[in-house]
Parts: structure tokens; C-alpha cells; sequence
């Protein structure tokens, strides 16, 4: 316990020198908002890594892999794949040159200046300040979880620490605050999970013999599990049953896709100074995300295997029912008390470096593009307005941790991924590669494919819409669909994720009416593409 403390107390140092250094070169709004557009492209690559990478993924989706096994490392592929091949070298360099040609300093400005509407900028950023505390929340709670499992603190006592923790250097010190102690916190981040791969195979006798191992262990998964689609932990779920539209529609395809649309990651785009330095973020990426998301899927899946060996109970069993304690009871339990340190200190890295680039971007989401150029355009008030959003986002992220129920991380997470790829990712594809969008065209798409998110998430997704009872207060059901025949194509909407209605309609809402509407004037055309 001792060595935990001092370890713990020696990584907050390094975390507030950093922030203070931030805090030091922060002088102007491009500062707080952009990191001076000058970040070195190690700095930014290691800020996207791990503001990509949180506790909502190692011990969330780590947590449940050990539900759903190895079916979970698709959404690895799609992490490297989509999140940084593509995020990259289809989304990044437009992003920049087009963010610059434009004086883009957030997210949100960025669609708004795309296409002349201040209505744009605002409901974007009021998009993003609303509903980006829930996937804070998550985050939180997964540090959160971990420091009540290991250093044995009060789960509410750990959540105001955090948010204190981060709060300071956050509100003062911007994104260059943020982006420096990400770099510090990725690569602790990734030592900790290379030890953490290896001692879990090693303690089941090699990669054979441990997937061997969990193979065979089939007919123990838990008869709700069976009954929903589950086959076995390496086996996955039979297709077409509920389980596997849960695990292929919500959090492969949902968090595989929206990662695309997430502004506390595009605007890293935004802070380099070239081309080519993005590019050498491609590679370090590439390596960066399955040493992540692969491992903790990897040890999620294979802990019910070393807990079963040791003579314990499998890992959701382990955990008291909770999936978000299966990966901080399984480092407790099964690794050595020096690594549990080490741990924690990832698990610090992870959170923090998420965190504070959500704080972030919600507050400068309300102080930018709600409040200064936005909604209600109180020109000169942004630098002032961000911090005091982020303070106010810290605020609501907190609310939601104490609020949300048990085995909460990896939902939330899905859920602000998928209204953001339904709410941005066509306005913002659509706008870096075609001139023929239009403006009308951009704010039908924006406001049809987040009404359409939410109208599913509401009224058919089971999980969400059974949890709020809005549905059943209006309809007298569940859900929309849950009085059709059991085993219908109907019924079985209830698993399929919002995104893969409503992004689909989006992009449909987008090319279609910029085909029946005025195309926006070529002067305004010609200053976008300006630098390309």
C-alpha cells in the first residue's frame, strides 16, 4: 500500500510540472484552444494515442471482453484501421489545411466556417458540452473503480480526487497542459500493458495452450449468456442473436465508426504544423492502439480462464456481477503486488489523459461555439467563457458518475460515439472532400441524424430505452418493438445500435438535399480549399 502512495505521488508531480509548463507557454486563445498550432508531432501523436485510448477501454471494454471473449478484438482492428489509418490520412491532413485556411480554433468551428452558419458552430458545440460529460462520467468511473479496488478508497472519495486532480491544471493550463502530460501519460501506458500481456500468458502456459485453455471452457458461460447468443469466450456469439448484434452493431461498428467524429480527437489534427508530421503519427498509432485496446480485450477474455485455474469462479463471478471490476479485481487477485502499482499508475494515465482532453473540449464546446461565435455570439469572451465551460463540465461529469448505474462504462462510451459519427461524420466527411455540400443541406443532416440517435435510443434500443421508461410512460411498452414476435426481425431491433439506423439516414439527408438546394457561393468555396 505504501509503495502505491509514493509511486502515485511521485507520477502527480511529473503531471503538475507538466501543467505548469503548459500553463507558462499559454498566453492567447489559439494557446488554450490550439496549443499554438506548433505542438511537436511526437507530442501530438502521443496526446492522440492516449486521449483515444481511457480507462473506459482497458477496464471498460477489458471488463467486457471478459463477458464476450475474443469476438471484441474486431473493434481493435477497426481502432487501427479506421481510427488511425483512416483518421489520419482521409480526416487529418484536410482537417488542418482547411482548419487553417479558415482560423479554425475548436471542432465545432471547423463544420460552422465549412459552411457559413453560426447556427452550425452552436448546435454542434451545444451537441458536444451536452452529452460528452456521459462519456467523461465513464472514464471516471473506471479510474474511479480501480482506485477503490486497489487502494481500497471510498468510491465517492475517488471520484471527487480525480476531478479535483484534473481540474486544476485542465482549467488553467489548455491544451498544451493536456497534450504534454498525454505523452507522459502514453508512454506509461504502454509499458504497463506489454508486462501485463506477458504474465498473463505466461501464467496459462503459453498463447496455445492459454486459448486452449478458455476454449474448453465453453459450457461454463453463464446461461443468460448462452440463452442471449454466446457460444463460448473464443467461440463469440451465433449470428443474428441478440448478443451478437450487441457486440457487431453497438460496439464494434458504433465505436468503430464514431471514433471518426470525435472533436476532442480532430482537433489534435489542428495543432501540428504540417503534413508530414501527421504522417509520423500513422505508425506510432499502428503500435499504440493494440498495445491498448488488444491487450486489455486479450486479458478481459482470458481472466476467466486464470481465475478458474487458480480455483476462483469466472470473471464476471469474480467480480461481484459488476464487468467493470473484472479488470481491476483481476490485477488485485492474479498480479503481483509490484505490477498492481505500475497499474495504477497506467490506469491514472489512461483516465487523465481522456479526461482532461474531454473536459477540454466541452468547455471550449460552450465557451467558443455556444457563447462567443455560436448561439448567442458574445464576440471576445472565449478564453474566459472555456474555462469557464470546462469548469462546468467537470461539474456535470462528476453528477453522472454518481448517477450512473453498475457496468456502465462501455455503454456510455458507444452511446457518445454513436451520436457523434450520426450527428457529424457525414457534415464533416462531406465537407473536407465535397464542394457540393451545402449549407442547408449540412444543418438537415446534423439535426436529422442526432434526433434520429436519440428517437432510437429512446423508443426501441432495450437497454436505454427500458433504463429511462420514457417509452413505457408514453407507450405502455418497453420499447417500440417489444411486443413483436420473439425471434422476429422485429423484435430483434431492440440490439441493434442507434448509429446503424441513423447514420445512414444522415448521409442520406446530406447528399440528397444538397441536390435540391442552393449551392453555397464559389468565393466562399475557393477561401476552404485556399491550401489544398
Amino acid at each position: 500500500m505504501i509503495s502505491k502512495i509514493i509511486v502515485s505521488v511521485l507520477y502527480f508531480a511529473v503531471v503538475f510540472y507538466l501543467g505548469y509548463k503548459g500553463w507558462q507557454n499559454t498566453r492567447k486563445a489559439s494557446d488554450y484552444m490550439l496549443a499554438g498550432r506548433r505542438m511537436n508531432p511526437f507530442v501530438m501523436a502521443m496526446s492522440y494515442g492516449a486521449t483515444f485510448i481511457s480507462t473506459s477501454a482497458i477496464i471498460g471494454f477489458g471488463g467486457a471482453a471478459g463477458l464476450f471473449g475474443f469476438s471484441l478484438l474486431w473493434l481493435t482492428v477497426a481502432n487501427v484501421f479506421i481510427g488511425i489509418f483512416l483518421a489520419m490520412t482521409v480526416f487529418g491532413r484536410r482537417t488542418r489545411r482547411m482548419g487553417l485556411c479558415l482560423n479554425c480554433h475548436t471542432f465545432p468551428e471547423l463544420l460552422g466556417r465549412r459552411f457559413d452558419s453560426s447556427f452550425i458552430q452552436g448546435f454542434s458545440g451545444l451537441i458536444i458540452f451536452l452529452f460528452i460529460p456521459v462519456y467523461a462520467a465513464a472514464v471516471l468511473i473506471g479510474i474511479s473503480r480501480m482506485l477503490e479496488v486497489s487502494l481500497n478508497i471510498p468510491y465517492d472519495w475517488a471520484l471527487i480526487g480525480m476531478t479535483a486532480i484534473l481540474a486544476v491544471y485542465v482549467v488553467t493550463g489548455g491544451l498544451k497542459a493536456v497534450m504534454y502530460t498525454d505523452a507522459f501519460q502514453g508512454g506509461i501506458m504502454m509499458v504497463m500493458m506489454i508486462i501485463l500481456l506477458y504474465y498473463t500468458y505466461s501464467a496459462l502456459g503459453g498463447v496455445t495452450s492459454a486459448h486452449q485453455t478458455l476454449t474448453d471452457m465453453a459450457a461454463m458461460m453463464p446461461e443468460k449468456l448462452q440463452k442471449g447468443g454466446m457460444l463460448g469466450w473464443t467461440q463469440g456469439a451465433k449470428f443474428g442473436t441478440p448478443l451478437w448484434l450487441v457486440i457487431y452493431t453497438t460496439i464494434i461498428y458504433g465505436v468503430g465508426i464514431g471514433v471518426l467524429a470525435q472533436p476532442q480527437l480532430a482537433v489534435r489534427f489542428m495543432t501540428v504544423k504540417s503534413d508530414k508530421q501527421l504522417n509520423r503519427a500513422v505508425l506510432f498509432g499502428g503500435i499504440f492502439i493494440p498495445l491498448m485496446t488488444g491487450v486489455a480485450f486479450i486479458v478481459g477474455a482470458l481472466s476467466n480462464a486464470v481465475f478458474t485455474a487458480r480455483g476462483g469462479k469466472i470473471a464476471i463471478a469474480q467480480a461481484g456481477g459488476n464487468i467493470d471490476k473484472i479488470i481491476p479485481t483481476y490485477i488485485e487477485q492474479v498480479m503481483p503486488d509490484w505490477f498492481a502499482g505500475l497499474f495504477l499508475l497506467g490506469m491514472f494515465a489512461a483516465a487523465m489523459s481522456t479526461l482532461s482532453s474531454q473536459y477540454h473540449v466541452g468547455g471550449t464546446s460552450l465557451g467558443r461555439d455556444v457563447i462567443e461565435r455560436g448561439l448567442f455570439k458574445r464576440v471576445g469572451t472565449s478564453a474566459k467563457a472555456s474555462q469557464i465551460g470546462v469548469t462546468v463540465t467537470i461539474l456535470a461529469t462528476l453528477v453522472w458518475a454518481w448517477v450512473l448505474p453498475e457496468s456502465i462504462i462501455a455503454r456510455a462510451t458507444a452511446f457518445f460515439f454513436g451520436l457523434c459519427a450520426a450527428s457529424f461524420l457525414p457534415v464533416y466527411l462531406l465537407g473536407l472532400y465535397w464542394k457540393g455540400i451545402t449549407k442547408v443541406a449540412a444543418k438537415v443532416s446534423m439535426v436529422g441524424g442526432f434526433a434520429g440517435s436519440m428517437l432510437w435510443l429512446l423508443f426501441v434500443h432495450e437497454k436505454e430505452a427500458a433504463g429511462l421508461g420514457i417509452c413505457q410512460w408514453l407507450t405502455g411498452q418497453p420499447t417500440l418493438v417489444s411486443a413483436a414476435t420473439k425471434g422476429s426481425w422485429v423484435w430483434l431491433l431492440q440490439w441493434v445500435d442507434p448509429n446503424v439506423v441513423a447514420l445512414p439516414i444522415s448521409f442520406l439527408l446530406a447528399v440528397g438535399v444538397s441536390l435540391m438546394t442552393k449551392p453555397m457561393r464559389q468565393e466562399h468555396l475557393e477561401q476552404c480549399w485556399a491550401n489544398f
